[in-house]
């Protein structure tokens, strides 16, 4: 099969290498589509990504696929033939891909899910509790932007954002309009979103935020104070930039809670903590669990089957298999306005 690798440079290539095999309690997925993602693909292209370091390159890429089972292990009975699944992976066996590890692999032709009812109790691997088949009239295309949504609504849920308590979120792009669409319908209010790109605002306020501003050009504390003059609840980092964690401390209320989603490149900074009240929270939520992943399935599969959301209005790009280096160069450019999928 062909599959995405990047090498330790830092440059991509599509390797032909020996399509996985598969364990009894797993079935084999040939690849319909997988996502584009500018957090945890880009940092890994960057060696920005904590836990990835020299050593672990080359690495095959992707990580929000989608496919359709083609072959099922003898004890696997969660999956039939022709189901569409969410999430498979290429585990880096090192028998078969030499000198290769896994960046999860999903920018491949084929792929792994794992059975958990194939499992004893509590020893499947983690990513098989979000391994989950796609009910029939949802895109299997489209659908792989239910990983990233699923990602986040379990965020929010850990983060304990109840309805009714103040948010201040940093960054407009796909993954904090995402929040702001499922903090509003969640019934989190207010919504006050911040960003430098004038349509980017435009577009939070269709999300459900009730306030926009743009932080380049206005006082964020005064924007913030005069809303919630105590302060919000919660400040929500979507884009991973470290000097947002001081900005916050003078944004939330006592008790308030600054939440860390985007990945920052860097690893470690000084912390000054004057301007914050005297009891405040920081939480970091950079890696999501996968349990906590595929329990938030079913509200994102009735919100897409009842309307509220759109599977379609969080993506703006697709490309074949074949064009994938040219994505990541217009990722690079940041010429993807949203999610970018790849078809396969």
């Amino acid at each position: 099969m062909k599959t995405l690798i990047v090498n330790r440079d830092g440059g991509l290539e599509i390797r032909e290498v020996e399509r996985p095999s598969i364990t009894p309690k797993q079935a084999l997925v040939k690849m319909i589509s997988c996502g584009v993602c500018n957090g945890t693909d880009a940092k890994l292209i960057h060696h920005k990504f904590k836990g990835f370091g020299e050593e672990m390159y080359p690495l095959m890429l992707g990580h929000e696929g989608v496919g359709e089972v083609v072959e099922i292990g003898s004890e696997v009975t969660s999956f039939s033939l022709g189901d569409k699944v969410l999430l498979p992976f290429v585990d880096a066996d090192p028998e078969k891909y030499k000198g290769l590890h896994s960046g999860w692999g999903a920018f491949s032709e084929f792929g792994v899910v794992h059975d958990p009812a194939a499992y004893p109790a509590g020893t499947a691997p983690d990513c098989a509790y979000a391994q989950t088949v796609l009910p029939e009239g949802i895109d299997p295309v489209d659908a792989s932007m239910i990983i990233t949504l699923r990602e986040v609504l379990s965020s929010i849920k850990r983060f304990g954002m109840k309805e009714n308590q103040s948010v201040a979120i940093f960054g407009c792009g796909p993954v904090g309009l995402t929040f702001i669409r499922f903090m509003s319908l969640l019934g989190i209010y207010p919504i006050l979103a911040f960003d430098v790109v004038p349509e980017k605002l435009k577009e939070a306020k269709s999300c459900g935020a009730a306030y926009v501003f743009n932080s380049r050009t206005e006082n964020v504390k005064d924007a913030v104070r005069t809303i919630c003059p105590e302060g919000v609840q919660h400040v929500v980092d979507a884009v991973g930039i470290s000097s947002l964690i001081t900005q916050a401390m003078e944004l939330i209320c006592d008790t308030g809670q600054i939440c860390c989603y985007g990945i920052a490149p860097n690893l470690s900074m000084e912390l000054d903590w004057s301007k914050a009240p005297y009891n405040w929270k920081l939480h970091f939520q950079q890696f999501p669990s996968k349990k906590e992943e595929g329990e938030a399935t079913n509200q994102i599969l009735a919100w897409i089957q009842s309307g509220a959301i759109d599977l379609k209005d969080y993506i703006s790009d697709y490309f074949r298999f074949d064009e994938i280096l040219e994505a990541f160069e217009r990722l690079e450019e940041k010429k993807i306005a949203k999610k970018g999928i790849i078809v396969f």
